[in-house]
């Protein structure tokens, strides 16, 4: 069975089924209702039922009998036996989240190719952390020293958060990773971070340009649109150096399969020989060009090494692009 739920004071809608709660559908419909734990503990995502009625299998420890008593729910263990019309907020923009530092357990580590980390963080079972999908997270280092890496799942997947870590000549910290780094280690995260998340308001076309690790918040926002619906033309380009270097090809190829809305061009600009490469080849900005000549109707979301978003943005721009519907997160180096 399924039910409505209605938003006050946005007036937005999404549906609710029988065996999943109110917290849980809005996320999976992408929409943003503000939650911490998501386990009935925090009380964060709590807000007040106008009409409706809801079910919960125990009663959570947040939600007192006065709170229900004034018509209060907590959304994250609330399951809809009507339709509802609830009041609370929602977070819209970034700046809608609110930053949080957690404990965090290294679940994962897998090499993905001569120079890139998986890495899945497994965060406490009584806590979580809201983000947008595509931006980033900082490690918290000794010294007031921080590191930031894109996260590369999508928020309806909260229960860990998954990075995709290049190794950089003299890096410390990557070096740290690659070298010494083992699985059940400890680290403190903060976050989220960054504004590059999609514009859902917008309903234009949307190129998503990736360099390197910039696939990583780039699938996060793939993944995101395609458990939301999201109804919008999506082509992928990610530009790399060689076929290696196209760490998850089979991800970024399976997402067309997923939805006919979807493409997918990789371009290599220094294929080796024994590549034996028959696809695009040069700089991926240029190869977006050739293809989209005119970007006056576009949205353009660019993540990757800073040279190559900096020289996007001026040809873009040439090309017919608003500043405002290029969004970027150039990945500049941290340095103490």
């Amino acid at each position: 069975m399924t039910n409505r739920v209605k938003i006050e004071p946005t007036g937005h809608e999404f549906n609710v089924n029988s065996d999943e709660t109110v917290l849980d559908a809005a996320i999976r419909q992408g929409v943003h209702l503000p939650y911490g734990c998501r386990n009935g503990k925090c009380g964060k995502c709590m807000g007040k039922l106008l009409q409706g009625e809801v079910a919960y299998n125990e009663a959570p420890s947040a939600l007192s009998s006065a709170d229900k008593a004034n018509g209060m729910a907590l959304f994250c263990q609330a399951h809809a036996t009507t339709d509802l019309v609830i009041e609370s907020r929602e977070a819209e923009t970034a700046a809608d989240i609110p930053v949080v530092k957690l404990p965090c357990r290294l679940e994962a580590l897998e090499k993905l190719n001569h120079d890139v980390m998986y890495l899945k963080l497994k965060l406490p079972a009584t806590e979580r952390m809201q983000f947008l999908a595509g931006q980033y997270i900082d490690f918290l280092l000794d010294e007031g020293k921080h590191r930031s890496f894109s996260i590369a799942n999508a928020p309806h997947n909260d229960e860990y958060i998954e990075l995709h870590i290049r190794h950089v000549t003299d890096g410390k910290f990557t070096t740290e990773v690659f070298a010494n780094m083992k699985v059940k280690e400890m680290f403190r995260i903060e976050g989220p971070h960054g504004n590059f998340y999609i514009r859902e308001k917008s309903n234009k076309p949307m190129i998503f340009m990736a360099g390197g690790t910039g696939f990583a918040p780039i699938k996060g926002m793939v993944e995101h649109a395609l458990k939301t619906g999201m109804e919008r033309p999506i082509h992928i380009f990610w530009g790399v150096h060689a076929r290696e270097d196209l760490y998850m090809d089979d991800i970024a190829r399976k997402f067309t399969k997923l939805n006919p809305l979807i493409r997918y061009t990789p371009v290599l600009s220094q294929p080796k020989d024994d590549d034996n490469w028959q696809g695009r080849t040069g700089w991926v900005h240029e190869a977006i060009l050739e293809d989209y000549p005119d970007l006056s109707g576009y949205e353009v979301y660019a993540a990757g090494p800073p040279a190559m978003v900096y020289a996007a943005e001026d040809a873009f721009k040439a090309a017919g692009l608003a500043k405002e519907n290029y969004i970027s997160d150039a990945f500049e180096f941290n340095k103490d």
